[in-house]
Order: C-alpha cells, then structure tokens, then sequence
C-alpha cells in the first residue's frame, strides 16, 4: 500500500483513483451505471478512474455512489496532540492565514532586495 506521507500528489492520485476502481469492480457496477448513480459522466468516471483526475464534486459524487463516504468522515480532521495544538486549532478558525512581515519572502526567508 501507497504511504502518502512520501509521495507525490499524482501517486496520491492515481492509488485513490485504483482503490475507487477496485471498489467499483468489486460491487460488480460498469463506469456506466456508476456514472448515472453519481450524475456525472463517464467520461468523468473514466478520467478519474484512470488519470486520477476529477473535481472535488465530481470526486464526492462517485465515492457517494459507491458507498464509501463514511471513509471521507477523518480526512483533514485537525489532530491536536498539546495545549499548543489546540491554541493553533482554535486560531485555525480565522478566516486568513497571518500576514507574513515585510522583511520575508512567501518562503519565510529574508527577501530580496
């Protein structure tokens, strides 16, 4: 199994586009039905099974077609594991992100002059 941890977003991709495909063949549903159940094309099922591209939408339709949204429940669920963590979650609710000083690049290096 793919550790996401070391790989790159199209890896990432493309091994959660296999495992919707294993998902599909295993409940024995063609693109066909499996688009029609998500109200997206085939050509999107297609795209996504095989390129591992699709919109978010696109991409919550299939999995709640093929009923697998209880899986989506802990993905990006924020992990506090301190005092400080939990200061940095509730922060997190912030509307921005905090605007970076004057004296650093995007980086968080000194900027050029």
């Amino acid at each position: 199994m793919l550790d996401f941890g070391f790989a790159t977003a199209d890896e990432i991709a493309r091994e959660l586009a296999r495992r919707l495909k294993a998902a599909r063949l295993f409940q024995g549903m063609q693109q066909p039905e499996l688009a029609a159940r998500a109200g997206v094309s085939v050509g999107t099922v297609k795209a996504l099974e095989n390129k591992g591209q699709s919109t978010i939408a696109s991409l919550i339709r299939v999995v709640h077609a093929l009923g697998l949204t209880d899986d989506l429940q802990n993905a990006f669920v924020l992990r506090v594991h301190s005092i400080k963590d939990m200061e940095k979650a509730e922060q997190a609710e912030r509307k921005r992100a905090p605007r970076r000083s004057r004296g650093t690049s995007d980086a968080g290096h000194p900027a050029k002059q």
